[in-house]
């Protein structure tokens, strides 16, 4: 009656731990992120993304896509996460063996001499007639544990959504690359353009400077206009070799990035040739969810954090192990391999149950659903920042145009005033001061618009990447 009651007792232990362990170790869903019904600033109401464009179709300046192919597949950071992407590949497949028994294969031989006083010594004397006693043995090692508490199952689990999230992190860097080297190239053609200003306002000051150099020698004007006429000269001449300097840092830096040395980039567009359109489609806030890889990730980052939190708690329960070996063993090495004398076999099954580890079992599980609770507001985190970083480059889109606009009307209204300024000047109803200040003006004036329609490439550049394209 009473083993009876045992044995009813342990059934009932038994039954609570498995309804224990299933409820405490129920994954945490994705959380649903509050997401606008269109982006802040977005006119558009087509629901399809230029980010579902590859980055070769987006990009048409044959230079730029040369230099773009050219970065990913040379880029140093790029080959490292491809062959990180290849190290969690392995480690998925392995981990899909989980389930399988391990065998190992122990060939041993040894010797042992007791103590002559010993038990062991005074019965190998009398019965063996030996001081020491051998053993040979062969046998092949099989054990496997039963996945009760669904622990290899949630190690699968989380293998595969790491070796995902490292894809995501190449599909992350990708991006990055490709919005690195436009901005870079773009840069490139901002600095052609401003050293062409800087020559054509050089030329500009030195015609001016010969008219001035004239009234001096003429006894028209002071020594004080010649030397204003070439500090102005300067100036423009000074631009000259900083850009250059300039363009030589952002080669390098670009060749580099494509893992070469540095060399000279040739390009044939000039930075004016690039049409310029408001039409960018960015689709609905959604479409993030899936396009941005750095919202995948984090939200791969909550399927490894559900994984682990089983894990730990599967770590609680009894685990239940079967062992089995079997091969040849022998007191005599000639007796070693005789069959089937020599055969042995060995099974055996244990169930093992933590009792006390001084909390470590617990902690881990406690601090493992803290970690998931951080992988969900980390989730919220990227997806609020993915929204904001479109709405940021749809407002810069739309507001550089306007400074754009204004900048290039005041560079056409400075250009007519130098040359009405040069015009009074020679006639003699201007002052030498107005013709350097005009000069002077125009010349930051077309430097600002260049600035300002690189910044327009840039816009259209974060757009594209923001809304989660480049790695197609």
């Amino acid at each position: 009656m009473k083993a009876q009651i045992n044995k009813y007792f342990l059934i009932g232990l038994l039954s609570v731990g498995l309804l224990e362990a299933c409820k405490v170790s129920k994954d945490t869903p994705t959380p649903k992120p509050e997401l606008p019904a269109a982006f802040r600033n977005s006119v558009q109401t087509d629901t399809t993304t230029v980010a579902d464009l590859p980055w070769d179709s987006f990009f048409t300046d044959a230079t730029l896509k040369g230099l773009i192919s050219n970065a990913i597949k040379k880029n140093f950071d790029m080959q490292v996460a491809i062959l990180n992407v290849e190290a969690a590949r392995l480690q998925m497949r392995q981990a899909k063996l989980l389930n399988l028994p391990s065998a190992k294969l122990n060939v041993t031989a040894g010797t042992t001499r007791p103590s002559d006083n010993s038990l062991n010594g005074i019965s190998l004397s009398q019965f063996l007639g030996t001081q020491h006693l051998e053993d040979y043995s062969a046998n092949i090692q099989f054990a496997w544990e039963a996945d009760i508490w669904g622990k290899i199952r949630n190690q699968k689990k989380e293998a595969l959504a790491a070796y995902l999230q490292t894809d995501e992190s190449r599909k992350l860097l990708q991006t990055d690359i490709v919005a690195t080297v436009s901005k870079a190239y773009y840069n490139l053609l901002m600095l052609d353009e401003q050293l062409a200003v800087a020559q054509r306002n050089v030329q500009l000051n030195d015609s001016t400077l010969r008219i001035i150099r004239l009234q001096y020698d003429a006894g028209q004007t002071t020594l004080v206009a010649v030397q204003q006429a070439e500090a102005q000269q300067l100036t423009a001449a000074q631009l000259i070799p900083q850009i250059e300097q300039d363009m030589t840092v952002q080669e390098n830096a670009l060749r580099i990035l494509s893992g070469e040395l540095p060399a000279e980039i040739d390009r044939q567009t000039k930075l004016n040739d690039y049409p310029l359109t408001d039409k960018l489609s960015a689709g609905v806030p959604s479409d993030l969810l899936s396009h941005r890889p750095d919202v995948r990730s984090s939200e791969l980052a909550l399927t490894i954090a559900n994984a682990r939190v089983g894990v730990a708690k599967a770590n609680m329960y009894p685990s239940l192990v079967i062992t089995a070996s079997g091969g040849v063993n022998a007191v005599k090495f000639s007796d070693w391999f005789q069959v089937p004398t020599s055969l042995f076999g060995l099974a055996s099954g244990a169930i093992v149950q933590p009792l006390f580890d001084r909390k470590n079992l617990k902690t881990q599980f406690e601090v493992a659903k803290i970690q998931r609770e951080q992988s969900v507001i980390r989730f919220r985190q990227s997806v609020l920042e993915a929204v904001g970083e479109v709405s940021d480059a749809l407002v810069k889109i739309d507001k550089l145009k306007s400074q754009y606009d204004i900048a290039s009307n005041k560079v056409h209204t400075l250009q007519q005033a130098v040359s009405n300024a040069n015009q009074l000047f020679q006639s003699g109803r201007a002052t030498y001061l107005e013709v350097i200040i005009a000069q002077s003006n125009v010349l930051q004036s077309e430097l600002e618009v260049s600035n300002l329609r690189r910044d327009q490439l840039y816009a259209v550049v974060d757009l594209y990447r923001s809304l989660g394209g480049g790695w197609r």
